[in-house]
């Protein structure tokens, strides 16, 4: 299924268990009413920022998005590559592919590769549900802004956070950074 799709289904998904038009999702998230229609019929390719926008809106983490609505019953409690959901930010074509298995878990994992030069902000962090992520680098080196404060990390490096506050991700380097992601609900 392609990407898209799958983020389309699942916008619309959380926004239907919640209850929620398109009208109180796009105050909530501050994403336009518009653009979160396209979004959910498939007809936009969402940017990082907007994604993370949305997951605020809904209450839910960015890789939530990304995930299968297959219903618990029937998930594998294994991720096989060939059917982990991968996707591209159109904005700075960083990638992310969501490692975790269908099943109901407090716990996610996400493997992003984050091309040389490139930068994504996330300003959206009044959340209604606490999520805190680590950042593992696994090659290369980014640099991560958490608020005010930053750090240059290296491979090896792993970097833990809450999800409170602005997050910056630059890639300074002039190779693809790759990095794992761990997010728990708290």
């Amino acid at each position: 299924m392609d990407i898209n799709t799958i983020i389309a289904r699942r916008v619309r998904e959380l926004r239907d268990q919640q209850k929620l038009s398109l009208d109180v999702l796009a105050k909530r998230s501050g994403v336009s009413r518009s653009n979160i229609s396209l979004i959910e019929r498939a007809e936009s390719s969402p940017t990082a920022a907007a994604l993370d926008k949305l997951a605020v809106g809904l209450g839910v983490s960015l890789a939530s998005l990304f995930e299968d609505s297959t219903p618990a019953a029937v998930a594998s409690p294994v991720s096989r590559l060939a059917e982990q959901v991968c996707w591209t930010d159109p904005a700075s074509g960083y990638m992310r592919r969501n490692l975790s298995p269908g099943l109901p878990s407090p716990l996610q994992l996400v493997e992003v590769a984050f091309p040389a030069g490139q930068t994504v902000r996330y300003d959206s962090f009044h959340r209604e549900v606490d999520i805190q992520q680590q950042v593992w680098i696994l090659a290369g080196e980014m640099r991560i802004h958490v608020g005010e404060q930053a750090w240059d990390l290296q491979t090896g490096d792993c970097l833990s956070m809450k999800l409170d506050q602005p997050i910056t991700f630059h890639n300074p380097g002039v190779a693809l950074a790759r990095y794992l992601v761990a997010l728990c609900k708290e």
